[in-house]
């Protein structure tokens, strides 16, 4: 069997990743996928990926950086998209993967209007979602983990709309029948997204914020999770992990 790409585009901080491991990991737990089956390659080091014929999927992981900035291992990493979707190729993208994806594929990425959106946040499905084989499994409303500062301002052209939240009207997009993106977090636990909030605590406070309420709203995201697990499943990752 061919292995699982993860497209590593950044690290967690050094602080959560001592103490809740790192992007490669989460997905790995999330997609319910064997040690075995992955192939890491960190893209933003100027690793280089492998051909898409070469692996079974991939999955694109979030990153502090910006997809404005266009740096070259960045703009590499589209182009290697813009192949992968040609062949096909389930993708799955998250946060700056999803904004990456939305990018690659003819996309408009900005900073969310409003400024950042952190914390759990309810996300609400689109009425196209019901004929979905993803988002069709979910229930209309559901809470998930985010943070960002930029978004996708205006999907690609033929990309579905697939769920939105209360400031972030693209929060999960479908742009073909293997590839899928979400600006939330589905790799994230409870204990990671208050980690996340904990280290931009100042920054809250000086955007106006209360780092404390969005603190104390965080809680579990069981469905956000499984959305992992499906896309998992339904491309036939998990043969080996079972």
């Amino acid at each position: 069997m061919k292995p699982v790409l993860i497209i590593r585009t950044g690290r967690a901080p050094d602080p959560i990743r001592a103490r809740h491991g790192d992007f490669p990991h989460w997905f790995r737990l999330g997609a319910g996928l064997h040690p075995q089956q992955l192939w890491i390659v960190d893209v933003a080091v100027g690793e280089t990926l492998p051909p898409p014929r070469e692996v079974a999927g991939a999955i694109i992981t979030g990153s502090a950086a910006m997809v404005t900035a266009r740096e070259s291992w960045s703009e590499r990493t589209a182009g290697w998209i813009r192949d992968a979707m040609d062949a096909e190729l389930p993708l799955f993208g998250v946060c700056y993967g999803h904004q990456l994806m939305a990018h690659a594929l003819g996309g408009r990425v900005d900073y969310l209007p409003g400024g950042r959106e952190i914390g759990t946040q309810t996300i609400e499905l689109s009425a196209l979602a019901a004929r979905d084989p993803m988002a069709g499994t979910l229930p209309t409303r559901f809470r998930a983990h985010t943070t960002h500062e930029q978004s996708v301002i205006e999907p690609p052209q033929g990309a579905t709309v697939l769920a939105r939240s209360a400031r972030d009207p693209h929060q999960l997009l479908r742009y073909g029948p293997h590839a899928l993106s979400a600006q939330f977090h589905p790799e994230f636990n409870a204990e990671v997204m208050r980690a996340y909030i904990r280290r931009k605590h100042g920054d809250l406070r000086r955007e106006g914020a209360d780092p404390q309420a969005i603190f104390g709203a965080v809680a579990a995201t069981p469905i956000a999770r499984r959305l992992l697990r499906h896309f998992s499943r339904h491309h036939r990752w998990t043969a080996i992990a079972g």
